[in-house]
């Protein structure tokens, strides 16, 4: 039996990248997978990179796996809570949910150009407001929704995308600061839900190769990258663990967490876990 099999599961953010990969991954382990994302169309995709959330659908059913594709913008609570609603008419529980969607990545076309700033103080303040509004809030309002039904089960685990700039101070303000309150958030969630059996994590990737990364390969040292599938693979044992629970709160390294596990990426290759003066 898979490790996961008929563990239901809602990925976040999930039309490309990151989310993506996990929901490919976590469906190849059983479970049942529910994704969201704004982008229905390539042609009306804000951010100019291919995929959707039907293709994400669509890919996973091919190979075997269950899935549904829900439009929602992670912006709109009345949109989330109509996911959450159906998930638990549908299936009356929720086993794993994945934070990964993610509003930041607009400074490529917020009407600036980025790396002529001379600092936060020329910047758009949308910027800010999208890191933290499609960024933490999104997180925290859909781990809202989810610790309704976890409490009640005394069951699920929640992991929230983070990355190494939450303890760096020259990758931009508000991508410093947006990633230092998801890690924030996820400590004290953890120390809230803790007595509920239900962990909180937070999960550093590496240099994943994502639609966006690929694009801009050439800015990128890709050699030691990862997959989008290798978080979701580590995900998967995580969640699978039974002692999942002592790592709540924590802030987790995707490779680092691999080689415990003893997870390869899919190429093979056994990604380096990065250092903080890496990234």
């Amino acid at each position: 039996m898979n490790e996961l099999e008929n563990k239901v599961v809602l990925v976040t953010g999930a039309s490309r990248g990151i989310g993506k990969g996990i929901a490919i991954a976590l469906a190849k382990s059983g479970a049942i997978i529910y994704i969201t994302g704004r982008t229905e169309n390539e042609k009306n995709n804000a951010s100019k990179l291919s995929g959707t959330i039907y293709e994400t659908e669509k890919q996973i059913i091919a190979n075997g796996g269950r899935c549904k594709a829900i439009c929602c913008d992670h912006t709109n609570d009345q949109e989330v809570v109509k996911v959450f609603k159906h998930i638990f008419e549908t299936h009356n529980k929720i086993d794993i949910l994945v934070n990964s969607v993610w509003g930041g990545y607009e400074y490529f076309n917020d009407g600036t150009e980025f790396w002529l700033e001379k600092g936060f103080w020329d910047s758009p303040i949308s910027r800010w407001d999208k890191m933290f509004s499609s960024g933490v809030r999104a997180a925290y309002f859909a781990s809202a929704q989810a610790a309704q039904k976890m409490t009640e089960q005394k069951s699920g685990i929640i992991f929230n995308l983070s990355f190494w700039t939450a303890q760096r101070n020259d990758k931009g303000v508000a991508y410093c600061t947006s990633k230092a309150a998801t890690d924030k958030m996820t400590e004290a969630m953890a120390y809230e839900l803790f007595k509920f059996n239900v962990p909180v994590i937070s999960l550093y990737p590496g240099i994943v190769r994502t639609e966006a990364v690929l694009e801009n390969k050439e800015h990128f040292d890709l050699s030691n990258s990862e997959s989008p599938e290798f978080v979701g693979m580590v995900i998967s044992k995580i969640a699978s663990d039974k002692k999942a629970i002592e790592k709540t709160g924590k802030i987790l390294i995707v490779a680092k967490e691999a080689i415990e596990y003893g997870i390869k990426d899919i190429d093979g290759k056994q990604p380096k876990p990065l250092s903080l003066n890496e990234i």
